[in-house]
């Protein structure tokens, strides 16, 4: 049986949830930072071994950065979820965004190897998606714009092989797209707790 509520109560619950919402979208702070940090390290890496002989070591430090990531993720992961069990309907939005993100760069990773590309123009074009729509979902245009310079940094990674400007562009899109946008989302959280 539908209830009509009177104005005041349907502000006073559009309110609360929004409040939800920001207090929930906060905690995926922690990851743009973690993952930022990670992962224009392995792209410093790559750069600075780019002259070695032994080819497979230019892949080493993604290999070992997803693992890192993956485990200090998954354990932050399960400890947030026994802090705070509630979660609202976007949270779990987020996360299968993510997790097809994860599923289709990981399709894209082995399918570059097995044809002998490169795979990162790539999957920083696909970056551009989730982080896109993560700051549409939570209404964060510093993660909307990051999302647009992934798209842009995959797109001028698509035409040019110079490993300086690849990794000029690959840093700088991770900057702009998580690392800055994940310091911002940050202060907001210190801030909702504070409140």
């Amino acid at each position: 049986m539908e209830q009509d509520l009177p104005p005041e109560q349907s502000l006073k619950l559009i309110e609360s949830m929004i409040g939800q919402a920001k207090k929930s979208f906060s905690r995926v702070s922690f990851y743009f930072l973690l993952w930022g940090i990670l992962l224009t390290g392995a792209m410093l890496a790559t750069y600075l071994l780019r002259d070695r002989p032994d080819g497979w070591i230019h892949g080493a430090p993604w290999g070992v950065v997803g693992i890192i990531g993956g485990i200090i993720s998954s354990v932050h992961g399960a400890r947030q979820g026994k802090l705070a069990p509630v979660s609202n309907p976007m949270d779990g939005i987020i996360g299968w965004l993510w997790s097809s993100f994860v599923i289709t760069m990981l399709i894209t990773i082995v399918c570059s190897v097995v044809a002998h590309r490169d795979p990162g123009a790539m999957i920083t074009l696909l970056t551009g998606i989730p982080t896109f729509m993560t700051g549409q979902i939570m209404r964060f245009r510093p993660l909307i714009i990051g999302g647009i310079l992934f798209w842009v940094a995959g797109i001028l990674m698509h035409i040019t092989s110079d490993a300086l400007i690849l990794t000029a562009l690959y840093c700088g899109a991770m900057l702009c797209g998580y690392i800055i946008p994940g310091f911002m989302l940050m202060r907001q959280e210190n801030g909702l707790r504070t409140a």
